[in-house]
């Protein structure tokens, strides 16, 4: 689709990725940190004059987002368009093709381009004379028949696409740019992204991308540089405790007439950091340098002989945003207790020896009465279910 006789020599493309728009981070809300980041796009694209705006893919976070999400989403796009760049999104493995492509077509002459259909991958949105494909998440299976393509796999589906992109190209004569929601070799994954392996193998070769100006990438939620041509942006927050070192933001790219010109990185912010600590509990308790961690989200490995009563408790007394608690003993991990037989034992029995091997000793008396009164109200509720 064409946009009209608009010549940009020197255009600018702000590159994003995997929003995952109604996310969580261990049970706490992310929409506030993620209206933050809407700010900052759209200060960035009114700052640096942006012309384009490229959504890599996971727009949302699962198929049916909450309304909360689709609102942050409609508010951003509006925003964005009002601020003068176009925008063009690709669905990504998260994202549901169909409800996130609806009304593609209709809302195009508004500046926002949709892209989530397998069979349109070769029909570019055309600014100026730069010609943006994207390629949306494929999902082999669903695009083997379709394509005739000889193997189920990511390599194979992505290959079809950019084969129909490279065929398309001559009959533009100009720059191009493409995005594609994939895992390509040599990227480096983190906890959050989502297994998207077909028979062991999801990665895609880079070589398969060769051919354009510029490929702006989504899935992997850490920025990185595959080439100097193609690229991920990496999501706009740390969505696991594994992104506890990103750097997080978008990347500004230069396309000049002859192609592509630079691109810088563009730091998003930090409504709350994360951050790994481990150590015995007392030590994290009164070491100073910690103090520069109270006000982040935490994942605590405690390295105690026994396992520390009340630890979590204890721990956000100093650190109220502790969200994850591990235990792993200095030295390796105690003898394995043997199995306690459990059929035909009373419940609170089994409860009670279940504490004693994971915390390395017995329930004390406070303990012993509250497991008491969740076995009786649990016989209760069955007797009157």
């Amino acid at each position: 689709m064409s946009l009209g006789p608009v010549s940009f020599l020197r255009m600018r493309v702000l590159h994003t990725s995997d929003w995952h728009l109604g996310r969580s981070f261990h049970r706490e809300s992310l929409l506030a940190a993620q209206a933050a980041f809407v700010d900052h796009l759209v200060e960035t694209v009114t700052e640096q004059r942006v012309d384009v705006v490229a959504v890599s893919g996971d727009v949302y976070d699962r198929a049916l987002p909450p309304v909360d999400a689709v609102a942050l989403c409609n508010e951003a796009l509006t925003r964005l368009v009002d601020a003068g760049a176009r925008v063009m999104l690709i669905s990504g493995n998260h994202d549901s093709a169909r409800r996130l492509g609806f009304g593609a077509g209709l809302i195009d002459a508004g500046g926002v381009h949709l892209r989530t259909d397998p069979a349109s991958v070769a029909a570019p949105v055309i600014v100026g004379d730069v010609a943006f494909y994207g390629i949306p998440y494929l999902e082999p299976e669903l695009v083997r028949g379709p394509w005739e393509l000889a193997e189920r796999s990511h390599t194979a589906a992505v290959a079809h696409a950019m084969s129909l992109i490279r065929a398309d190209l001559p009959r533009r004569g100009g720059r191009s740019v493409v995005l594609a929601h994939a895992f390509v070799t040599g990227g480096q994954a983190s906890d959050s992204e989502r297994d998207i392996s077909v028979g062991g193998v999801a990665h895609v070769p880079l070589s398969v991308f060769d051919g354009v100006d510029y490929v702006a990438l989504g899935h992997l939620h850490g920025r990185q540089r595959m080439s100097e041509s193609v690229r991920y942006s990496g999501s706009p927050l740390a969505y696991s405790f594994s992104e506890a070192g990103h750097l997080k933001g978008s990347w500004l790219v230069g396309l000049g007439p002859s192609g592509l010109d630079g691109a810088e990185f563009v730091p998003a912010p930090v409504p709350r950091p994360v951050a790994r600590i481990r150590g015995p509990i007392e030590g994290l308790l009164a070491a100073p340098e910690h103090a520069r961690h109270e006000d982040h989200w935490l994942q605590v490995v405690l390295t105690d002989p026994v396992r520390p009563k009340g630890a979590m408790d204890r721990l956000r007394q100093r650190f109220p945003h502790t969200l994850s608690l591990g235990f792993e003993p200095e030295g390796g991990a105690r003898e394995p207790v043997a199995r306690p037989r459990l059929a035909g034992r009373p419940e609170i029995d089994v409860a009670l020896d279940f504490v004693r091997e994971v915390r390395g000793e017995a329930a004390d008396d406070a303990e012993r009465r509250l497991f008491e009164q969740a076995v009786e109200a649990c016989r209760l509720k069955e007797a009157t279910a």
